[in-house]
């Protein structure tokens, strides 16, 4: 609905546009001047889904790391940590969330577990709590919702530190939205690998040396699928796309 708000908007603002352009024209004996109207595309904005969630909001000293197991990100600290429920094994790791309390809202990336949250609960960084309330308030009464938010490039695959073609671990990273699904192909068939509470995909019997075929699905059932991924034990391979919109 919001969505198509804001396509019935776009198409107001370029009608009344091509109403005002003779009014736009220049002085006498110059070419009047053009003005194109600038439409936001839904890939380019966040895009909110699911319930929302009510719970209170606290703060901790967030640097970006965690039991997502994300590297620090001292450029970008609007994270938080998620209630031991609504983590869900990692499934929202990497996820934005947008966080609405007394004074604001902010937008969030979950990069860690609360495990003493009650449901519904979001630990934030003092930076991202100080959107939404004073930071000597220490506890408000928050709601909050998924995002599927737009980056910057493709989805990228990590292989974790001791990875190996015996014991391969690998960790999506830079994805709009939430991962559901990680599989890789043995040759013959498409392998689920299970996800890990430390947001790790594991084949405890490895998957080979590589090169990989690798297909990832997110919460609305769209599928990426990247060939040629090298194995690179804690580095990181961008693959060829990132995800869509919701539908």
């Amino acid at each position: 609905m919001k969505r198509n708000h804001l396509f019935i908007g776009s198409l107001t603002a370029i009608c009344l546009l091509l109403i005002a352009l003779p009014l736009l024209a220049g002085p006498s004996g110059l070419s009047p001047r053009a003005y194109l109207p600038l439409i936001l595309s839904p890939a380019n904005v966040p895009i909110p889904f699911g319930p929302v969630h009510s719970g209170e909001g606290t703060y901790y000293d967030a640097d970006g790391t965690g039991n997502c197991l994300f590297p620090a990100s001292p450029g970008n600290l609007m994270v938080a940590a998620m209630n031991h429920t609504d983590y869900n094994n990692a499934a929202l790791c990497g996820a934005y969330i947008q966080v609405t309390g007394p004074q604001g809202s902010v937008i969030v990336r979950i990069v860690d577990r609360c495990p003493e949250c009650p449901q519904g609960d979001v630990d934030m960084s003092p930076q991202a709590f100080a959107q939404i309330a004073s930071l000597p308030q220490g506890r408000v009464s928050i709601t909050w919702q998924l995002l599927s938010y737009p980056v910057d490039g493709p989805i990228v695959y990590h292989f974790k530190d001791g990875s190996n073609q015996w014991w391969t671990a690998v960790q999506i990273r830079n994805h709009r939205n939430p991962i559901t699904k990680f599989e890789y192909w043995n040759g013959s068939q498409w392998i689920e690998a299970p996800r890990q509470e430390w947001n790790y995909f594991v084949e405890a019997n490895g998957m080979g040396p590589g090169p990989y075929t690798f297909r990832v699905t997110d919460n609305f059932g769209h599928t990426l699928t990247d060939s040629g991924i090298p194995h690179i034990e804690d580095g990181d391979v961008p693959g060829a796309s990132q995800f869509s919109p919701p539908p």
